[in-house]
């Protein structure tokens, strides 16, 4: 029985592969599992279909990434933060907070875990620059402005 590929299946193919297995394998496993589909010409046709509309999703999204990171280029966020007695800032400008800035100022989500650095932290006055991954390989730069909060 040709059976094309769905799913990656371990020791049997992966997907869009079309493999020869048994008879039984194939219609008590592959096919109910939903690993795979009968292999027919109107299948291999409908697979095709499937990885185009994929190619086209995926363009876009690279597109919209690609938009981002233009933006990004010209934004500063700007926050605010009080200084401890030594002069330096007291507390961190947390990733929560500036990608909720830049959700309500400017309408982009960022997620944290498209952070690159994690090990690089807001917790001193001046200008800083995060780069976060938008979408396969499309990096954008935030950049962070904190200034010094004045004591009423």
């Amino acid at each position: 029985m040709k059976v094309l590929m769905s799913k990656d299946l371990r020791k049997v193919g992966k997907k869009g592969d079309i493999v020869d297995v048994s008879d039984g394998y194939g219609a008590n496993y592959i096919i109910p599992n939903g690993f795979g589909v009968l292999y027919t010409p109107q299948a291999q046709k409908e697979y095709q279909r499937e990885l185009a509309l994929e190619k086209e999703e995926e363009e876009k999204k690279m597109a919209e990434a690609n938009e981002i990171s233009k933006r990004l280029e010209g934004i500063t966020l700007e926050f605010l933060a009080p200084a401890g007695r030594r002069g330096e800032m007291v507390g961190t400008v947390s990733f929560k907070e500036i990608s909720e800035a830049l959700k309500k100022k400017y309408d982009i989500i960022v997620d944290k875990k498209q952070l690159i650095d994690r090990n690089v932290i807001v917790n001193g006055f001046g200008k800083t620059s995060l780069k976060v991954d938008l979408f396969k390989g499309v990096i954008g730069q935030i950049n962070v402005h904190v200034s010094l909060r004045e004591k009423k």
